[in-house]
């Protein structure tokens, strides 16, 4: 048995999927144009820096969710999936994935973005399993909070192995392992598996990549 496990945004995805779900918000005219679109610009530079601040992001990203009803969150959701996320799905993208299930790997997403935004994304792409950072949830609407530990940089390694166990696995359960990614948020996770590649990284994960003799690959 063997664990395929692949980042997200800039990885399958050509394009981040927060970033955006909140541009399309703005787009939408749910937020403000002048007040939300430079802190989500500036949020999404500290992202690629590696000096994201998770919690004051997530407070910017998930209170939205938190002032309208669920129905209007999904109908709005099924737009944001054909305008913005569809485009971003491409061809390589697919087939990687593809390769993986025809292998019959245990084929996971471990993404930040939340799985409000993510699910949908996941389903879309045939994977079954998904990590995710998970809003806080009461009677089916949002709270603006986050539940649990945010899947981001270390959050990940640990949602994932809560996740195996919750399933009677670790890491032993596995002949080969990878990791798909292109940020070096993502290194905590990389260095965990037999197979970290790194997909059109960021500058600060190729050199990594280079440094330790990682594969790099492009799904662009």
């Amino acid at each position: 048995m063997n664990l395929a496990l692949f980042d997200l945004d800039n990885t399958l995805l050509n394009g981040d999927s927060d970033f955006e779900w909140s541009q399309f918000l703005i787009e939408q005219g749910v937020l403000d144009r002048e007040l939300f679109e430079a802190k989500n610009l500036a949020f999404y530079e500290q992202y690629k820096a590696g000096t994201l601040n998770i919690g004051e992001f997530l407070d910017f990203q998930l209170k939205p969710l938190s002032r309208h009803a669920r129905k209007l969150l999904d109908e709005w959701h099924e737009e944001f999936m054909r305008r913005k996320v569809r485009p971003m799905m491409g061809e390589k993208a697919r087939d990687l994935v593809a390769r993986h299930q025809l292998a019959g790997d245990v084929c996971v997403i471990v993404t930040a973005t939340n799985s409000f935004v993510t699910a949908p994304i996941a389903r879309a792409f045939g994977v079954a399993h998904l990590i995710a950072t998970e809003p806080e949830e009461n009677d089916g609407e949002f709270t603006g909070n986050v539940a649990g530990v945010p899947s981001f940089r270390e959050g990940k390694v640990v949602r994932l192995e809560n996740w195996l166990s919750g399933r009677g696995w670790n890491w032993g359960s596995f002949d080969e392992t990878w990791f798909y990614s292109d940020s070096l948020n993502d290194l905590p996770l990389l260095s965990k598996v037999r197979h970290p590649v790194a997909v059109d990284p960021d500058a600060t994960l190729r050199a990594h990549a280079e440094k330790h003799g990682w594969p790099v690959i492009s799904l662009r």
